[in-house]
């Protein structure tokens, strides 16, 4: 690896790390400087899940005076976050190569657009039903599956859910998806260390990064409105899906 390969890495790791803690949005600058290294999709996205881990680590020490109020809810929430994390990890290496290659633009785009919908913050919670817990669960596993299968956006997913099931803020819906998505990303990332071959030379300088940018990113968050940098992201990775998929389906 290059110096000027490991600065990269390591930018998009502060970018990836304040996108994420922010807003749920750091494999969209994490994931495609992978790809511009020359790694191939496959091994860009599991090296990407294990340096996430250190965006994982860096966001939740940053929301810490958030998750003060919030064990109750985390008892119920991170036994998913671990399931849904599992079943991404052994979904992703159980599809042939080929198979997720030619998905990333697709997914790449689907997480622009989600990037780019608003969502609305003061939308009251409807009164908690069995009917409605139990689907509550069924889409915070089904983010988590897609957080350990690829990744991005699936934390803007994720604040959207906590914001409609009745978070008080946005920064305490920022914090207890920090939780979650973090809890499911490392179950994937050790599965993936495990089973699967890691970039590490690729994974030091991102997970700095990535360490250092979500540390400053609740901070951020608590004061900056994420919308405009929303938009860029959504922006940049709409046009990364449109290469990406020109490349593959040529």
């Amino acid at each position: 690896m290059t110096v000027a390969e490991w600065f990269l890495l390591f930018a998009a790791g502060i970018g990836g790390g304040l996108a994420g803690s922010i807003a749920g949005l750091a494999s969209v600058s994490t994931y495609p400087a992978l790809l511009l290294i020359g790694l191939p999709p496959v091994t860009a996205n599991v090296t990407n899940t294990v340096a996430l881990v250190f965006n994982g680590v860096g966001s939740v020490s940053g929301s810490l005076p958030e998750l003060r109020d919030q064990r109750d809810l985390l008892r119920r929430f991170v036994p998913i976050g671990v399931a849904g994390g599992a079943a991404g990890a052994a979904l992703l290496l159980t599809i042939p190569a080929e198979g997720f290659e030619n998905a990333v633009p697709i997914l790449l785009a689907s997480s622009a657009l989600v990037i780019a919908l608003p969502h609305r913050k003061d939308a009251e919670p409807a009164p908690p039903t069995t009917a409605r817990t139990v689907l509550i669960g069924a889409a915070l596993f089904g983010i988590c599956v897609y957080g350990g299968f690829f990744g991005a956006a699936a934390g803007v997913l994720m604040l959207a859910l906590f914001l409609r099931v009745g978070a008080r803020t946005l920064a305490d819906a920022n914090a207890t998806k920090n939780v979650v998505l973090g809890v499911a990303n490392l179950v994937a990332a050790v599965i993936f260390i495990v089973l699967s071959p890691v970039a590490w030379t690729a994974v030091v300088p991102m997970a700095l990064g990535c360490l250092l940018g979500a540390r400053l990113g609740p901070v951020v968050v608590r004061r900056a409105p994420a919308g405009p940098m929303r938009l860029v992201i959504a922006a940049a990775a709409l046009a990364l899906a449109i290469k990406l998929g020109f490349d593959t389906y040529r």
